[in-house]
This record gives structure tokens, C-alpha cells and sequence, in this order.
């Protein structure tokens, strides 16, 4: 080849890096063109089963890493990276359903899953019906033939229920019924959710993983072979992708991941316990309690419940005191989601979003971070003076 011009030279360099460079972080491959040897590596490379890299979208050494690490920490065998975990919980949605298909949503599911529930009902002739998180093995009488998912969150993330997932998955396997579980509140570290018969697991990597409020993605987790490449085929037809940059802070989250959560989890149980002798409030909504629904199966599931749990205040509180004793916390941010190192608060207008729910008073919602929990009980305590 004739002497490179400085314009082509910009483009195409002859350098080279030289290998064996080691270190402990995974580097960060961007990229949206993928280049192939030849037009025969180029024609063999099968972006299903992730033999060849073939697109940006597809998969880099990164997102690859990623999706490697997530399946071990899960134990399943296949990881498929989504932008939010709302977006990993249509992926599955519009994989496994089609019009005239029914599907089953705890009526404690996540709000969004909820909507969406609503969406497919409204436009695309699937059937969404809501079941009791607590039904255990009666959910075998909802279960029709043209039932084809089951979706279970274990615990609510907002009611806190711990359902029996053992029952669930054993009733829906009988009728040869898929169950795909919201793994998110235990982050795949709490609970062996393979071990227990589900099918699919889906996380919000936005919480424990990245541990840093500033990362918003998703990841679908199975063991099964055919399963995943119907999810996949779902993956390439809506454009999943991730950036690479965020893939690289979610696995720079995941070697501190577990101390972090036992640290969440320590400093939860004693906020929520202090929380529970205090007059103003009826009941501490934490699964590790006694007295919440499902703690048996907490006990016999759970190895763990990390830093998120819910209150119900007395009902003689308005929702204006409520509200009044939100915004006078110092050290709570009001804010949707957890798993970062800052405290959050939220209150929930939960009987609006339940059917049939118990209970009266308010239900405020605790992230507890990694502040000392001495400076947070002192200022739940401030913020209970102005009630």
C-alpha cells in the first residue's frame, strides 16, 4: 500500500498495543460498528448464542463480562442486560405473550408492572389479572388455559408481602405455566430463586449492583436453553441495548455488593425496630419481623432482607402530618428507588393503589443508607416532634 496521507493516517494508525496488559478492573469496549476478520467469520457469528460479537447492540467483552457475572451471583446459566428494569420486564412481557394469552400480577406488584399490565390489556388483547400475594397454591384455580405467566415480586416492594414462592411455582409447573420473579429487593444475593422452581428472574441493576443513584438498567436471568433465545429474539427486535460505560459501573458495584448489603440490612433491621416502639406508628412492614405478612416464608427462603421496608402511621395522622413529617427529615432524601449509600423516604397513597387492602393510616416506605443509624434515629426523631 502507497504512503498513508496524515488525513487517512488519523483514521488508520498502524499502532498497536502490546499485549499482556492485566488488571483488576474489566475494560470498557464501545462500540457500535463490530469489525469481523472476514466475510466468513462475519457470516458464521451468531449473536443468539453469543459466539462472535456482531453488533454494539448484541454485545461487547463488557456487556458479556456483565451478563456472565449476574448469571453466576443468580445461579442461572444466561444474563440479558436491559436499559432499566421496567424495560427487562417488557422484554419478557412481549417474549412470552401474544394476544389471546393471559397473564397473573401480584396485586403488590411494582407500580410500572402494574401499568403495563394495564397496557397489554388495553391494546394488544392480552389478558392482565391480579392475585392476591399471599395466595400460595390457590393460585392453581386461577390459572386457565390460556395462562401462560405468572409474575411474582418477593417481597412487595412497597406492602412488603413474602409470598410462598415454593407453592406457586410448583402449582404453576403442573399446568405447564412460566413464573418469572422480581428478584430486585434481595438483588439475587438473599434468595436462591432457581432453587425454588422460578422460571425467570428479572432485577433493576439501578439498586444494590450499582450502589451508586447514578445507573439505570435491567438484566433477565434464566437457566433454560429455549427460554432464553425466545427473550433474546425480544432483546434484538426492541433495540436493547446498554452503555458500556454504565455496564463498567454496574461491575465496578459488584465486588463490594454483598458487604454493602449486609451493611444496608444491619442498619435497617435496628432504624425499623426502634421505628416499631414508637406511638405515632401501627405497624413496621419489614420482612425479617414476625408480625409481617409472609415472614414464614421470609424465614424459610431469605438468607437476608438488605435496607428497604415500609411503616403504617397511626390512622388519627392526616396525610398532611405525614407529608409534614417527610419533609422535615434532614438526612432522607424523598425519592423512588434504593440500594445507594443515601437514606430515601416516600409515602404511598397505598389503599388507591390496592384492592381490598386492610389497612388504614398512611404507608411511608424506608431506604435506610450507610449513614450511622444513631444520626438517622435522631432525626426520625425530630421529624416525629412535628407531626
Amino acid at each position: 500500500m502507497t504512503k498513508k496521507t496524515l488525513q487517512t493516517t488519523l483514521i488508520h494508525s498502524d499502532y498497536v498495543a502490546p499485549e499482556g496488559f492485566a488488571a483488576f478492573p474489566s475494560a470498557i469496549h464501545h462500540a457500535s460498528t463490530v469489525l469481523f476478520k472476514d466475510v466468513a467469520s462475519m457470516r458464521s457469528g451468531d449473536w443468539k448464542n453469543k459466539n462472535a460479537y456482531t453488533y454494539g447492540l448484541h454485545g461487547t467483552p463488557t456487556t458479556f463480562t456483565l451478563e456472565a457475572r449476574l448469571a453466576e451471583i443468580e445461579g442461572g446459566k444466561h444474563c440479558l442486560l436491559a436499559p432499566s428494569g421496567l424495560a427487562a420486564i417488557s422484554m419478557v412481557d412481549l417474549a412470552l405473550l401474544k394476544s389471546g394469552d393471559d397473564v397473573l400480577l401480584p396485586d403488590n406488584v411494582y407500580n410500572p408492572n402494574r401499568e403495563l399490565g394495564r397496557w397489554l390489556s388495553a391494546d394488544f388483547g392480552i389478558t392482565a389479572r391480579y392475585y392476591d400475594p399471599l395466595i400460595g397454591a390457590g393460585i392453581a384455580e386461577l390459572i386457565q388455559p390460556n395462562t401462560k405467566l405468572i409474575w411474582t415480586e418477593a417481597p412487595g416492594s412497597v406492602s412488603m408481602e413474602v409470598p410462598d414462592l415454593r407453592a406457586i411455582c410448583a402449582a404453576a409447573k403442573e399446568r405447564g405455566v412460566l413464573v418469572a420473579l422480581d428478584n430486585t429487593w434481595s438483588a439475587g444475593l438473599a434468595l436462591r430463586a432457581f432453587d425454588l422452581g422460578v422460571d425467570i428472574v428479572m432485577q433493576a441493576l439501578t439498586k444494590y449492583q450499582s450502589g451508586g443513584s447514578d445507573v439505570l438498567m435491567g438484566a433477565v436471568i434464566t437457566r433454560d436453553e429455549a427460554l432464553i433465545e425466545r427473550i433474546a429474539l425480544a432483546h434484538m427486535r426492541l433495540g436493547m441495548g446498554v452503555s458500556a460505560d454504565d455496564a463498567y459501573l454496574v461491575m465496578r458495584g459488584l465486588p463490594t455488593m454483598k458487604l454493602r448489603f449486609e451493611a444496608h440490612d444491619a442498619a435497617a433491621r435496628k432504624v425499623a425496630a426502634w421505628l416499631k416502639q414508637r406511638p405515632e406508628i401501627t405497624k413496621v412492614l419489614h420482612p425479617a419481623f414476625e408480625d409481617c405478612p409472609g415472614h414464614e416464608f421470609f424465614k424459610r427462603d431469605f438468607s437476608g432482607a438488605g435496607g428497604l421496608f415500609s411503616v403504617l402511621f397511626d390512622p388519627r395522622y392526616t396525610e398532611a402530618q405525614t407529608d409534614r413529617f417527610v419533609d422535615a427529615l434532614k438526612l432522607f432524601g424523598i425519592g423512588y428507588s434504593w440500594g445507594g449509600a443515601n437514606s430515601l423516604v416516600m409515602p404511598y397513597r397505598i389503599q388507591a393503589m390496592r384492592r381490598n387492602w386492610p389497612d388504614a393510616g398512611i404507608l411511608v416506605r424506608f431506604n435506610i443508607g450507610l449513614e450511622d443509624t444513631d444520626d438517622l434515629i435522631a432525626d426520625l426523631a425530630q421529624a416525629f416532634a412535628k407531626l
